[in-house]
């Protein structure tokens, strides 16, 4: 009787295990097997990184990439190099049940054929930071995921309402990098920007983050800049640029580093970054010429 029962026991946690397996579907359209929920997790990008740790899964990381600094836990972990590019060598040492990286990177076929499990998960928009905290929440099998959009979509709400009617339609330009790339509306940061009542003066058409011609924004004359301060150095020196709206009427915000990468970073402190540019737009909004 008890050998029955002990195989009676062996065969429901045998139906358990295999009730644990599932798949995930990344942004490459890969399907990804897993037998469990990993346990051992490096990120390659940054919002990834703060996503995992916003479902209350830190413990499980063991490697990030070397932008990946909040929360400040993360900080004290192996640090494996660039996203796009980074130490092989080094990740397989950490022995990841699973590495979260960008679909732009360039590790992901290298690391797979090493036996290495790689979901490649890239937000670009409002859509996308909803559809990854779904996704992450999948792998890490934490329930309801979704809670975590739900806070970030009121607090963006609230944002937008604290705003006075004068803020409305206000036309900004969004620099993301010098060359310069913008935030175009169709970007996350457009995005917010629509929801807060901005109009960009990057145009859908032209793609997220598209690369300009600095006539363009010459041309397009924005009442208001927004610009990191990593990014700023220069900016008004530019020819022509010294003529543009905002420039003139010093309505330029710039962002220090640690603002910027909240606001940069298409993850779970996107409400954070849509206060941000809400003070930014009431400050230029009360700001006399």
């Amino acid at each position: 009787m008890k050998k029955m029962w002990f195989l009676l026991a062996v065969g429901a946690l045998s139906v358990t295990g295999a009730a644990q397996a599932f798949q995930v579907v990344d942004d490459r359209g890969v399907t990804v097997t897993f037998a469990q929920s990993p346990q051992r997790i490096v990120s390659l990008l940054p919002s990834l990184t703060e996503t995992v740790c916003e479902l209350g899964q830190c413990q499980r990381l063991v490697g990030v990439d070397r932008y990946s600094d909040y929360p400040l836990s993360v900080r004290a972990l192996p640090q494996v190099g660039g996203g796009l590019d980074p130490n092989i060598e080094a990740i397989v040492a950490l022995k990841p049940d699973v590495v979260l990286m960008a679909t732009s990177s360039r590790a992901g076929e290298r690391l797979q054929s090493l036996g290495i499990k790689v979901v490649s998960l890239e937000p670009k928009s409002h859509a996308d930071v909803r559809r990854v905290l779904e996704k992450i929440g999948q792998v890490l099998d934490v329930p309801d995921a979704q809670r975590v959009w739900r806070v970030i979509d009121a607090a963006m709400s609230a944002a937008a309402q604290s705003l006075p009617a004068s803020v409305k339609q206000t036309r900004v330009y969004f620099e993301v990098n010098r060359a310069p790339y913008a935030a175009g509306e169709t970007s996350f940061i457009g995005e917010t920007l629509s929801r807060l009542g901005a109009q960009n003066i990057v145009p859908a058409k032209l793609g997220p983050f598209p690369k300009l011609n600095p006539e363009y924004v010459v041309r397009a004359n924005p009442d208001v800049i927004m610009v990191g301060d990593r990014n700023y150095a220069g900016m008004e020196g530019r020819p022509g640029w010294a003529g543009i709206r905002a420039i003139k009427e010093h309505r330029v915000c710039v962002f220090p580093v640690a603002q910027s990468d909240v606001v940069v970073r298409p993850g779970p402190r996107m409400a954070e970054g849509a206060r941000i540019l809400a003070q930014c737009l009431q400050k230029m909004s009360g700001r006399a010429p």
